[in-house]
């Protein structure tokens, strides 16, 4: 099973306003970078979407280290969606979940069972070169 490594990101400006998603894979000294966006959408879209691209982009079933800024989508998706899921995707305060179309494609990609995903949570905007560079992506994927 190759081992791939991760970063994603996304951007917004303005919440909602234009935002874009980033994703940096390299494996096996092979890089590849993903970005792309939309006119009117939220931070943590962008976030989701970063995820869901990076991982669609595997052809195959992968060993994943994936590094993230964002524990709304690491805390999603590794502790709160089977809560959701079981409630028929509405919170524990009885309101439907937000953005759950992409949590269910999200949970299809992690929970199909192709990949084996270790999450990473990393500080944002702190140096870390992976996800400044999953920044830079994200950044350029905003329509302008």
């Amino acid at each position: 099973m190759d081992h791939v490594v991760i970063y994603t990101d996304g951007a917004c400006k303005g919440n909602p306003g234009p935002g874009g998603w980033g994703a940096f894979l390299s494996s096996a000294g092979r890089e590849k970078e993903l970005w792309g966006g939309e006119r009117n959408t939220t931070n943590n879209r962008m976030e989701l979407m970063a995820v869901i691209e990076a991982l669609s982009a595997l052809k195959r079933p992968c060993r994943v280290s994936l590094h993230l800024d964002s524990e709304y989508v690491r805390k999603g998706i590794t502790e709160w969606i089977h809560g959701w899921k079981k409630k028929g995707w509405v919170t524990a305060a009885k309101q439907p979940v937000k953005n759950a179309e992409l949590w269910q494609r999200l949970d299809a990609l992690v929970h199909g069972g192709h990949h084996q995903i270790e999450w990473h949570w990393v500080k944002g905007h702190s140096g870390d070169p992976g996800n400044e560079r999953a920044d830079a992506l994200a950044n350029r994927g905003v329509p302008g």
